[in-house]
């Protein structure tokens, strides 16, 4: 199997918000933008692994400003670490102001996407290899993110955390 960089996963989805996708106050219901990173990094996933890909998780989700009435969200999706079967993609989520047409980045997401085959049983996809200063950083905090939702999860005990405990050494 082939390993590629996190470029080759690259999603990028543009839309405006609507009305009905806003709350009483005119922005954005989280809930609409969960939906819309959801779509992006499926199909980000999906480019790295080419198989069906199921959403296993959601990692993190930043909501650092609201998104008005009318605004352009801009959803950039790229597989930022993959594993046996299992795919973090990082997301950026940007919105284009009216006039200027200047993006700001307005929230962040990490999702996990498991990559299965038709009977829905987990197979396995290709390494990543960073490319940019950007894509290493966020491909080493994989790691780390992922065994603390290991130990969370009680799968893993702390003691074999390596890249948690290199931390605090």
């Amino acid at each position: 199997m082939q390993s590629k960089t996190p470029q080759q996963s690259l999603t990028i989805y543009t839309d405006m918000v609507l009305p009905s996708e806003t709350n009483p106050i005119g922005n954005m219901f989280g809930g609409e933008l969960l939906a819309r990173m959801d779509r992006a990094a499926s199909i980000a996933a999906r480019r790295h692994s080419r198989r069906i890909v199921v959403t296993a998780s959601v990692n993190h989700v930043a909501f650092n400003k609201m998104i008005p009435l009318g605004s352009v969200v801009t959803v950039e999706a790229k597989v930022s670490r993959a594993f046996k079967s299992s795919m973090e993609v990082y997301m950026d989520v940007f919105i284009e102001d009216r006039e200027s047409g200047e993006r700001s980045l307005s929230n962040e997401a990490i999702y996990t996407f498991v990559a299965v085959d038709e009977m829905g049983n987990p197979v396995r996809v290709p390494e990543i290899v960073p490319e940019t200063e950007l894509e290493k950083k966020r491909f080493v905090a994989a790691l780390r993110r992922k065994q603390l939702s290991l130990v969370l999860a009680g799968k893993m005990k702390p003691n074999d955390a390596t890249e948690l405990k290199a931390l605090f050494q």
